[in-house]
């Protein structure tokens, strides 16, 4: 090969591999600008269920769990019926369960701190803490609400022992309680009566709303009742929709859900923001519908099934001042904790 050949060949070798270089450059100035357009993204954080809890002592269990509240000090209260049912025939027992009804936990550690709560109550269905940490249950068989202290001393009894009626002594298989910071308190009532009862803080009668409907201002088994900043959210069963008052009983919105299924329960939590306890099944949602006060959709909370994390039947939630969410699953007979991630 003569040295004019050799020459050119060096040459188109340099040229390639400049060329080649200027490509490589140019490749990863391209994918650096590219790069730089990805916006950075914050994860969103949701609420998602702390595994083991609560710790249930050996030989202690959960029955039918009906419905979770919590005090000032993060305390769990959990109301579950001790074996007593609601039959099919509708006709309720109305002798006291001999087991502690109220288990309490530390909503920390998921430890069991005490319970109480026996031979008095035939079938609770609620529980209520106060701001003053008292503790409220309704009781449907008995047609009457109870106000105990924060260790089950008995502090106020409203209603006739087993006797319904319409008038402002009675109640007909009263639903819930709501306790405003005055003192003063709400009683849905509930499963026959479908109206909104109004006390003064030593259990005297104020008013009363409601007659049976679906008309705005109407109810359909008023299930549950939250008050929070001079509003007072039902959760109108059967018309399957949240209705808001004001704290006179004057109707001011309802909230048709995304849409609700079968909404059971409504708290308040402390930065505004509404949970609602919805039932569902393998077809239908059943999760904590957490919501703007809008009635808009934030998140669902959980999903049906038999798993951590999810409800077979859920009945009741709970929202401590701390944001953790707790949940009673009736069918499942367990609560449960969801906290949000920490970003």
């Amino acid at each position: 090969m003569s040295l004019l050949e050799n020459i050119a060949r060096i040459w188109t070798f340099v040229v390639i591999s400049t060329l080649v270089g200027i490509a490589s450059l140019s490749s990863s100035a391209q994918t650096t600008r590219l790069s730089r357009k990805v916006p950075a993204t914050k994860p969103v954080a949701h609420y998602h269920v702390v595994h083991g809890w609560p710790v249930l002592p050996e030989n202690n269990i959960l029955d039918e769990v009906s419905a979770v509240a919590v005090d000032s000090l993060e305390n769990v209260f959990v109301l579950q019926r001790g074996g007593r049912k609601w039959p099919d025939s509708d006709v309720l027992d109305e002798t006291p369960i001999s087991v502690p009804t109220i288990f309490v936990f530390d909503g920390h550690t998921g430890r069991l701190l005490t319970k109480w709560g026996e031979n008095i109550l035939a079938l609770p269905h609620s529980i209520t803490v106060d701001g003053k940490d008292n503790v409220w249950v309704a009781d449907v068989a008995l047609n009457q609400v109870f106000k105990f202290s924060h260790d089950g001393k008995l502090l106020l009894k409203l209603g006739e022992r087993a006797v319904a009626g319409d008038d402002p002594a009675h109640f007909n298989r009263p639903s819930d309680v709501a306790v405003a910071p005055d003192g003063s308190f709400y009683v849905s009532d509930g499963y026959r009566n479908n109206r909104i009862m109004k006390f003064a803080p030593a259990g005297k009668f104020l008013f009363q709303w409601g007659t049976k409907g679906n008309r705005p201002g109407k109810l359909d088994l008023p299930h549950a009742i939250a008050f929070a900043a001079g509003r007072v959210y039902v959760v109108d069963r059967g018309n399957k929709r949240i209705q808001v008052f004001d704290e006179k009983g004057i109707y001011l919105a309802e909230w048709k859900g995304p849409p609700f299924v079968g909404p059971q329960d409504i708290k308040i939590g402390r930065d505004g923001t509404a949970f609602v306890a919805q039932s569902g099944s393998d077809k239908l949602p059943a999760a904590v519908l957490a919501m703007r006060l809008d009635g808009s959709l934030i998140e669902l909370i959980g999903r049906y099934g038999n798993y951590d994390g999810q409800f077979l039947d859920l009945h009741w939630v709970a929202i401590a001042n701390s944001g953790a969410v707790y949940t009673a699953d009736f069918e499942g007979k367990r609560v449960q904790e969801f906290v949000r991630a920490r970003s």
